[in-house]
């Protein structure tokens, strides 16, 4: 698993920087290991560089060997998209946040399990002037991409020509005829060229998945549940599927891990448990739920809403119903983690979260804390603490499945 992971000057206090490394590495030993493709299996990506000059704003990049490259742009928000065959990106650590010209930054990353994705972001509309990929002595290969400045009605019709191939859709796992387990979703935020919160050497990406896959394995070995992870590697999954994969799963509940970064305060810290909501309970809530709800358009896809395949009165009192239950877990997870781990000041909100949008399935987000906080950095890392925290969420989800009620079903335990 290859992470693009920034170094962010001025964070930690001299020695905790070193100190978090090590966290890393000994967390990333730690953690079960995900079935993937060997990287070295893919071609090799360094040495990326954007620079103006002239008119132009030229991105190049060397690999070990030249791929297919692909280029098209997309509006609103402005945006250049390069797909690229499965990339190991060994890219030199911040490279991605620095811009030139109009192209205020650039991230990369896997996008699929066979494909690679670049998005440069765009401050004025630009096309693609030139986009190749040289063949240089000794097999290896070099992307080049030259943009140049357009007006809005060149851009728009660019756009609207060339639409950048959509993310396919993960396969779903269907709930097996006579299964009698209760079926948990994990949902690991974020993934692939979406890293999600960075700070020093950690990414949320990396994070988040070590707690889920930790998760699965503690509440495998229970033999009560089926476990469908919406992803076990480092490969992005849009906002919509992570829903609709639950939903043809069968889930009784969808649990969402993040770790987010709060970079005006330092001095939050916590773990904080929301539901969804049209209405969030304060703005810092509704600030971070549109951060998250941002996934897609910053991994170069449209940010159209999704439409749920229900209406009316039966969407209405399906919502009511999988809102009460979500209360209920959300509550107990509150006062199961609040005995383990750090808890936020106000550690129970709600907020428009589109990865908790399933009208039919309790779901709960569970932030685990602020990688922002040097403290919380550490602990995130931690496998002590991360072992302490799984064990709370396992015992969270027992209890509430041990009331025998979830929603859509309570009345089949009933009499």
């Amino acid at each position: 698993m290859t992470a693009v992971l920034p170094r962010v000057a001025g964070l930690a206090r001299p020695g905790l920087r070193s100190r978090l490394a090590a966290a890393l590495v000994a967390a990333l030993l730690a953690a079960p290991a995900p079935a993937q493709t060997p990287s070295s299996a893919f071609p090799v990506a360094t040495d990326a560089r954007i620079e103006q000059d002239g008119d132009l704003v030229r991105l190049t990049m060397a690999l070990s060997r030249p791929v297919d490259l692909a280029a098209s742009v997309v509006a609103g928000p402005d945006r250049v998209i390069l797909d690229l065959p499965s990339v190991n990106f060994q890219v030199q650590p911040g490279a991605g946040r620095k811009g030139a010209g109009f192209v205020s930054a650039f991230r990369f990353g896997l996008f699929t399990a066979d494909r690679a994705r670049i998005v440069l972001y765009l401050s004025q509309p630009a096309l693609v002037a030139r986009s190749e990929m040289r063949t240089l002595r000794g097999g290896f290969g070099e992307l080049v991409v030259e943009l140049k400045r357009a007006t809005r009605a060149q851009f728009e019709s660019a756009a609207a020509r060339a639409a950048p191939a959509p993310s396919p859709a993960p396969p779903a796992v269907a709930k097996p005829a006579g299964e009698t387990r209760r079926t948990v979703v994990i949902d690991p935020g974020h993934g692939g060229i979406d890293p999600g919160a960075v700070v020093a050497a950690i990414s949320e990406k990396s994070v988040v998945l070590a707690f889920g896959l930790l998760l699965k394995e503690q509440l495998e070995a229970s033999g009560a549940y089926r476990l469908v992870m919406t992803r076990d590697e480092d490969r992005f999954v849009p906002l919509a599927e992570r829903v609709r994969l639950a939903r043809e799963a069968g889930a009784d509940l969808f649990v969402s891990i993040h770790a987010d970064s709060l970079t005006q305060s330092r001095e939050v810290r916590g773990a904080t448990v929301y539901t969804g909501s049209e209405r969030a309970t304060d703005a810092e809530s509704a600030t971070l739920a549109a951060r998250e709800n941002q996934a897609d358009v910053l991994a170069g896809l449209d940010a159209a809403e999704d439409v749920q395949d229900v209406a009316g009165i039966l969407m209405d009192l399906a919502r009511r119903e999988t809102r009460t239950f979500s209360s209920v877990f959300a509550r107990n997870l509150v006062e199961k983690l609040g005995g383990s781990v750090k808890m936020h000041k106000v550690p129970l909100r709600s907020a428009g979260f589109r990865v908790l949008s399933a009208p039919d399935i309790p779901s709960v987000l569970i932030e685990l804390g602020y990688m922002s906080s040097p403290k919380d950095a550490e602990l995130l890392n931690s496998p002590v603490w991360r072992t302490q925290a799984v064990a709370a969420v396992r015992s969270a989800i027992d209890s509430y499945f041990a009331r025998g009620a979830v929603a859509g079903k309570a009345r089949e335990s009933g009499p």
